[in-house]
């Protein structure tokens, strides 16, 4: 059983847990495209990865990836270092990056900035990472990922 409640409904984005370059993911737009999407990306997964586990979370229709760097030590301090857009991808993968980005606006970058500042703090993070967000068209951002690593 497949549910799509936590999303906010459709469009969602089925998507390979242990995955990466676009391998295991597919667009839903409603209940029967969710079976066979899961369907389908379980068994890439599986393949690609060695494990059938998916995730399913909102589809942003033409996003834009921007990744924050957080630096965080053993004292409790934390900073942000300005963001770098992503966006420009061949196969799910980073081509160019542009700092800083000319689609948010200083609101939007104070926003994330605090944002990946109260994520690393909350795992009590201590080192260089890489905090990334999506951004739709009207400057919703959404949590991606973080790598504990600078990229």
């Amino acid at each position: 059983v497949v549910s799509t409640q936590s999303t906010g409904g459709y469009p969602v984005m089925i998507k390979a847990s242990a995955g990466g370059g676009g391998k295991g993911m597919r667009i839903a737009w409603n209940d029967a495209e969710v079976v066979e999407g899961f369907k389908l990306s379980s068994e890439e997964a599986a393949a690609s990865f060695g494990d059938d586990r998916l995730l399913i979370e909102r589809f942003i229709d033409n996003p834009r990836h921007i990744e924050i760097q957080v630096l965080a030590d053993s004292h409790g301090n934390c900073i942000y270092l300005n963001e770098r857009e992503c966006s420009i991808q061949r196969r799910n993968q980073k081509v160019i990056e542009e700092a800083p980005s000319s689609f948010i606006t200083p609101e939007v970058r104070k926003a994330m900035g605090e944002q990946a500042v109260q994520l690393a703090r909350a795992v009590n993070y201590q080192s260089a990472g890489t905090v990334e967000f999506l951004v739709d068209s009207q400057m919703n951002f959404y949590f991606l990922e973080m790598n504990t690593r600078l990229q």
